[in-house]
């Protein structure tokens, strides 16, 4: 199969000073409609930027990226942000609600600037409840993001990142600032948004908890990806396995 998300020989290099750092070096990663990856890896694995530069946020220094046959990279900024909008939600590591919006406000903000929301609020308004509903924040709806908890924001930013109804969520760290309980609540959240929603997931985290969920698991070192994983915990602390 071609691959519904291809990335191609991806690199991406910094320089701090005259230092030169070497971020991702060299990845190719194959995504199929419908996967559930989680790529797992150390803090400074490389595993921000990659997925970084998968979601057209992160320009690479070379590679090419493909989803549905589209090179990310060959897009205008213009074309660029409209196909980002349309078919990617991204869930970042912190929050990024807007403290003055209130729950329903901060899930429509992705969705304002698209020409179907502008011709029916009450639509978009519906989907929003709908997905709290779904994410059993209903009742929060009304609610300031200082008035709730860590998983409750949490639920605010997956909702956010479903209002375009994207193909593709992205996730870095999702649950980063969160306790082991509501962890695994998160966990099984995205398994849902996968199999009830059919959306494609692409998770990277240091958490382990997240390969007992995931279709696929990844292992991320050094600014390379690691594949056919017997045991990530063996992976990520020493012995390698497959490189892809």
């Amino acid at each position: 199969m071609d691959g519904f998300i291809r990335a191609i020989d991806l690199k991406k290099v910094y320089y701090v000073g005259n230092q030169k750092i070497e971020a991702v070096r060299g990845v190719s990663l194959q995504v199929e409609r419908g996967d559930f990856i989680v790529i797992l890896g150390h803090s400074g694995s490389g595993k921000t930027t990659l997925i970084s530069m998968i979601g057209g946020l992160t320009r690479p220094s070379s590679g090419n990226v493909f989803i549905e046959g589209i090179n990310l990279w060959a897009l205008g900024d213009k074309e660029l942000s409209l196909f980002r909008n349309k078919k990617i939600g991204f869930i970042f590591q912190s929050f990024s609600l807007l403290p003055s919006l209130n729950v329903l406000n901060n899930v429509v903000v992705p969705a304002i600037f698209s020409k179907k929301a502008k011709k029916d609020r009450k639509a978009l308004q519906s989907r929003a409840h709908s997905i709290l509903s779904d994410l059993n924040m209903v009742d929060k709806m009304n609610s300031y993001p200082s008035e709730l908890s860590g998983g409750e924001q949490r639920r605010v930013a997956i909702a956010r990142a479903l209002i375009n109804d994207p193909d593709i969520i992205l996730a870095d760290e999702p649950t980063s600032e969160l306790d082991i309980r509501t962890e695994y609540e998160v966990i099984e959240i995205f398994q849902n948004i996968n199999e009830a929603y059919k959306k494609t997931i692409i998770v990277v985290s240091h958490t382990l908890s997240w390969a007992q969920k995931a279709k696929k698991v990844i292992v991320m070192k050094d600014g390379l990806i690691y594949d056919n994983i017997a045991d990530p915990v063996e992976t990520l602390m020493g012995g390698m396995s497959k490189r892809i």
